[in-house]
């Protein structure tokens, strides 16, 4: 039987938001030196705080901005891949975001599927951490973006995440990607059989954790 690592907790803080188990059961992707095979998927700080996740995926609806991901950066004490834009945000913006990002200290940048492979090439030739390029279906032509720069694929093709993780893993057997689970657990796992070597997780929101924590306290006497 495998021995377990000990577990360390305090009075406090020992109500942590797990990350589902069967995300070890990924390779994981070594990034500097550190292997993350959960990457949580939010911008809420508290959540970020207090979550064992391997690292942030700070990626949200709106244009990026500096203050954000500077605070998410600086409230994290695990690494922050920082969204820097691609659909609406795009061009020089998307490159001095970039820029910004890395200097605040983000482990990488991600870029979302329209970017183009001219802006892609830019933000590449301007900074030196890890770039991830999200894939949305199997239209992308996935040479092409290696070739301009992208390092790591994000794949985000809804309830066809697996199916394209494996139609990428069938034809670069070595490119490291991430790719969103699903809810459960079974989606998940058929994620990382397909090919995954990381996941991205969405996290209930804080008021979700925070109504399951009142249904506790008005059931105690």
């Amino acid at each position: 039987m495998e021995k377990q690592p000990p577990h360390v907790t305090s009075k406090l803080r020992h109500n942590i938001l797990e990350m589902p188990s069967v995300i070890h059961e990924a390779t994981g992707i070594r990034v500097y030196g550190r292997l993350i095979k959960s990457l949580v998927f939010t911008t809420d700080l508290a959540i970020i705080r207090n979550c064992d996740a391997d690292a942030v995926f700070a990626v949200y609806p709106f244009t990026p901005q500096q203050a954000i991901s500077n605070a998410i950066i600086n409230a994290s004490y695990i690494p922050v891949f920082c969204g820097v834009g691609g659909g609406t945000t795009n061009g020089l913006r998307t490159v001095g975001l970039a820029k910004d990002v890395e200097s605040q200290g983000a482990m990488g940048v991600i870029l979302n599927a329209p970017i183009t492979n001219r802006n892609l090439l830019a933000v590449s030739r301007s900074v030196d951490i890890p770039i991830i390029i999200t894939v949305v279906n199997k239209k992308v032509d996935i040479n092409r973006r290696l070739k301009v720069g992208a390092s790591i694929i994000n794949v985000a093709a809804g309830e066809d995440t697996p199916e394209v993780v494996q139609w990428i893993r069938k034809s670069y057997p070595d490119i490291p990607i991430i790719a969103s689970g699903g809810n459960t657990e079974e989606k998940i796992k058929k994620t990382i059989d397909a090919g995954a070597n990381a996941i991205t997780f969405t996290p209930p929101s804080t008021s979700e954790l925070f109504k399951t924590m009142m249904e506790g306290y008005r059931q105690k006497k």
